[in-house]
């Protein structure tokens, strides 16, 4: 049976989440037109756990949650990290930034709204944004068309450190911070107080 151990390797690499036995066993049933026991599936796994235990290999076939996917080994994690962080770090362009603003304070919305607040057109912008999923689809707008509503995802609320979506900076505060260069010295802390004391 050692001939569905490719098979078997191609579902778990493929897999984006663990990978039960019983549906590995489903798809081999449907591509072979066989029923196989699903000792073979757990004896295949068993073969490429021991293969890819090996060191000669970064990455092992781990069990989670009764389901089984490749994982980078422990020793190999501070590598992966630093293609993640690369990848995190990558900064938004002003355009994306602009279009973000829009749909975090406007949320849900249309691209036909945020269009009408930037004057341009934001296709690009909005892709590049679901492709980082700092934004989501959530259904459609009521009226012509039935346009499509995006609103900002979890991973937003993670990128800008944010607990939910009332901590964003109220215009107030952009206007307050626009009008200070600097912190104020003591000497004008002192005379704010004595003139609100008055």
């Amino acid at each position: 049976m050692k001939r569905i151990d490719i098979h078997v390797e191609s579902l778990v690499f493929s897999a984006e989440t663990p990978i039960d036995p019983a549906t590995i066993k489903k798809c081999l049933d449907r591509l072979f037109l066989y029923d196989f026991a699903l000792q073979d599936i757990h004896d295949s796994i068993n073969r490429l756990s021991e293969k890819y235990g090996q060191e000669e290999f970064s990455f092992a076939i781990e069990e989670i949650n009764g389901g089984f996917i490749f994982m980078s080994k422990p020793a190999f994690h501070d590598t992966v990290s630093t293609l993640i962080k690369e990848k995190s770090n990558k900064k938004l362009t002003k355009v994306a930034l602009e279009t973000l603003s829009i749909i975090a304070y406007k949320q849900p919305v249309t691209k036909t709204l945020i269009e009408s607040i930037r004057g341009v057109n934001c296709d690009y912008a909005v892709e590049k944004l679901l492709e980082k999923e700092l934004v989501e689809i959530v259904g459609r707008a009521e009226g012509p068309g039935k346009p499509l509503l995006y609103r900002t995802s979890d991973k937003f609320m993670d990128y800008f450190g944010l607990r939910n979506i009332k901590d964003l900076p109220t215009l107030k505060e952009f206007q307050e911070n626009q009008s200070q260069i600097g912190e104020p010295s003591v000497i004008e802390i002192v005379e704010n107080s004595k003139y609100e004391e008055e």
